[in-house]
């Protein structure tokens, strides 16, 4: 008969290979036991690699999709109105930006939708300017110095500093400069659309106009998306009868879906299959066109085009073309178009061509009279 083990035996018997099975564990080479994890490691990295590669194609394929589905999207892009630099300004209050003869009012271009206006005098009358009201940078407008209406381009203020920059270069010339936000920039109310801008664009013109008088020169200055703003402004003037003094474009693009294919938002899929139809479709379902090109054939008076060989933005070649095209329009036949390059060794780039000390006698020349240094 066999003989029973005892529990306790048995429960001895297996503590001791379990003793022995840690022991041999134990006496692993170390070197084979990395060998065995590296393995794991490696493909741990390449999954990390492929999961994240994964994330960003869905990303690159959504947004396409996305901004098709929702074209409103895109013409934020084009406005970027929402976009407020510097932050924190206050626009009630332009001297802050070492804009002390300027004074800040409120104009309404459709009833209950108000505009944020700036009207900078002429830097000769600055110390007179100190502590006045409304009414006295009114009575400036009868003075002989003319007068600038600038449109800024998308993105900030009427407070961005290279705006604020022009103005006071401007303003040392001797010229009255009136800016003003759009319907959504800024503290301006109401939203977005070319059709708005152009509005706005044509009531403080009409504004100034009444002013002014009609003896006074009035010369529209247009930066950027602004000067599609403005030469649809100009456009209308020219239309029913009284065109401006003088246009200016600064860096200025043909259309708005040939500026978006430039820029640079959109290098990471210029290049795919269908982006007209996902993008720039998109921005024409907005009813956005800024159509600088077509609008060249309809205007009537002195254009001068300023543009900086390194911009980035609105790529130097479209303000070339627009040149060329403005060159053979049969509607400015007999006015004076002038193209002004600046040299890239001069990094102006898309924004700062104030800075040109060659600006001054550029303006003088374009608009054939000495700047009106005294007010």
């Amino acid at each position: 008969m066999r003989k029973r083990r005892s529990p306790l035996c048995a429960e001895q018997d297996s503590d001791e290979a379990l003793k022995r099975r840690s022991a041999d564990s134990s006496r692993q080479d170390p070197q084979e036991e990395g060998s065995m994890k590296k393995p794991f490691r490696r493909l741990g990295l390449v999954g990390k690699i492929k999961r994240i590669f994964l994330v960003l194609m869905i990303i690159y394929v959504s947004i396409p999709c996305i901004v098709k589905i929702f074209p409103s999207i895109q013409a934020k892009l084009v406005f970027l109105n929402f976009v407020r630099v510097p932050f924190f300004i206050d626009l009630k209050r332009p001297q802050d930006h070492g804009l002390n003869h300027t004074h800040n009012f409120y104009l309404e271009p459709e009833s209950g939708l108000k505009a944020g206006v700036w009207h900078t005098v002429p830097a000769q009358m600055w110390r007179e300017a100190q502590g006045k009201d409304g009414n006295w940078y009114l009575s400036t407008f009868s003075s002989s110095n003319p007068v600038i209406l600038y449109l800024h381009g998308n993105a900030g203020t009427r407070g961005g500093d290279h705006r604020v920059q022009l103005y006071k270069v401007l303003s040392s010339l001797g010229y009255h400069v009136v800016t003003f936000d759009y319907r959504g920039w800024g503290d301006s109310e109401g939203s977005p659309s070319e059709g708005g801008m152009t509005s706005d664009a044509l009531f403080v013109y009409d504004w100034l106009k009444q002013q002014i008088g009609k003896t006074k020169p009035l010369y529209i200055w247009g930066h950027s998306l602004g000067t599609g703003v403005a030469t649809n402004l100009v456009r209308r003037l020219c239309d029913r009868g009284n065109p401006p003094d003088a246009l200016i474009l600064e860096s200025p693009f043909t259309n708005i879906r040939e500026e978006a294919k430039c820029h640079p938002f959109s290098m990471v899929y210029r290049y795919l299959p269908g982006f007209d139809w996902f993008f720039l479709d998109a921005i024409t379902a907005n009813n956005i066109r800024f159509a600088s090109d077509e609008n060249v054939n309809h205007i009537s008076c002195p254009m001068l085009i300023l543009h900086a060989e390194d911009d980035t933005v609105v790529p130097f070649y479209l303000g070339k073309k627009l040149y060329s095209m403005a060159s053979r329009s049969q509607s400015l036949t007999g006015h004076k178009v002038q193209f002004v390059p600046f040299p890239a060794s001069l990094g102006y780039k898309h924004k700062f061509i104030y800075r040109s000390p060659e600006l001054p006698s550029i303006l003088s020349d374009f608009l054939g009279v000495a700047h009106p240094l005294a007010p």
